[in-house]
């Protein structure tokens, strides 16, 4: 089975949903956020802080390819993940990437419950995501392989049309070798 691999702006849920999916189909659940502060001791603000987004870019960059070459797991990205082409390259090759979006007024409600956004920090909240979001969603579009709305659904019901679209896109997938092997 393939990895899956969730991508969406902040706030869409991919880590919680992320663990719930690895739960319910039994695999490792990495969240690359997590990964980059595990491997530098120190949260991404704090990245942030002394290294910039850049710096945290190129962090973020070396994460996702080791994190990409795993079997069979569950992988929350960053929301700015996609801004980089190797790692668009990496996700779309070495998974099923699953495009979790989200509405600005459920997003907005999300990641006013933490101060832990450095990209939001201090600015009109609002202003900065639909900016993002201007720039980002096509990118997320043309990468995934499904695209699942998070926007006032329970996590079980994303979690099950994730695994619903999964099973139907692995059996379209292993069809499709069948067809082509010689």
């Amino acid at each position: 089975m393939a990895s899956i691999i969730l991508i969406g702006p902040m706030g869409a849920g991919k880590t919680t949903v992320g663990r719930q999916l690895a739960r319910r189909l039994r695999r490792t659940f990495y969240d690359s956020d997590r990964e980059i502060e595990a491997s530098c001791g120190v949260d991404i603000p704090t990245i942030f802080d002394f290294e910039g987004e850049a710096g945290f870019r190129e962090r973020e960059e070396r994460m996702i390819d080791d994190l990409t070459l795993k079997q069979d797991i569950v992988l929350a990205t960053g929301g700015g993940v996609v801004l980089r082409e190797q790692n668009r390259r990496c996700i779309k090759s070495r998974g099923i990437v699953v495009f979790l979006d989200v509405n600005i007024d459920v997003q907005i409600e999300r990641t006013s419950r933490n101060d832990s956004r450095p990209l939001l920090k201090n600015k009109n909240a609002r202003e900065i995501l639909l900016e993002m979001n201007r720039t980002r969603d096509p990118i997320y579009r043309s990468v995934a392989h499904i695209h699942v709305s998070t926007s006032r659904q329970s996590h079980k019901r994303v979690v099950d049309k994730i695994c619903a679209v999964v099973e139907k896109f692995e059996t379209q997938q292993q069809l499709k070798e069948t067809v082509e092997s010689p």
